[in-house]
């Protein structure tokens, strides 16, 4: 048993199951002709990962104890290199997803723009890669990066000899 739906003007009406509580655009994006497509929470995690390292000021990514575990886990080796999921959380539903971001940022850069950059940019990745419609995009700077504050940059003369 079918009933067709009304649809606004210029659209044409799509049959849909009695039975069925998903709306006409539910089923157009899960069920098609050729069967059902389902995308996992860590597909789209790694998409908005990738997405938010590639914006110029983003330093890392994920609070300081995930980050911690991240830097011993790519110096093991055999391992699988950087995880773009860390600092990323996802809840991806039928046809939406919301993402929230944990970021260093580095020093100097204009933390407001550098967030706007960042929602437009994982924003269309997720949706032009995924198809799901991206709700929201929360970022959460958590740390500031200072050049030669961690070691690696040029050590640092002593002022006593």
């Amino acid at each position: 048993m079918t009933e067709t739906t009304t649809a606004p003007p210029g659209k044409s009406a799509k049959p849909v199951p009695a039975s069925s509580n998903a709306s006409p655009a539910t089923l157009d994006r899960r069920d098609s002709d050729g069967g059902k497509i389902s995308i996992a929470q860590g597909v789209v995690q790694k998409v908005a990962g990738i997405a938010c390292r590639e914006i110029s000021g983003v330093h890392a990514m994920g609070v300081s104890t995930s980050r911690a575990f991240g830097a011993v886990r790519e110096r093991i080796p055999g391992s699988s290199g950087p995880s773009f999921a860390q600092g990323v959380g996802v809840e991806v539903g039928e046809t939406e997803a919301a993402v929230d971001l944990d970021i260093v940022v580095d020093y100097g850069v204009s933390i407001g723009d550098l967030g706007r950059s960042i929602q437009r940019n994982v924003k269309q990745a997720v949706e032009r890669m995924t198809g799901l419609e991206v709700v929201e995009v929360n970022i959460n700077v958590d740390d500031l990066y200072m050049p030669g504050s961690d070691g690696q940059d040029e050590e640092a003369t002593s002022r006593v000899s």
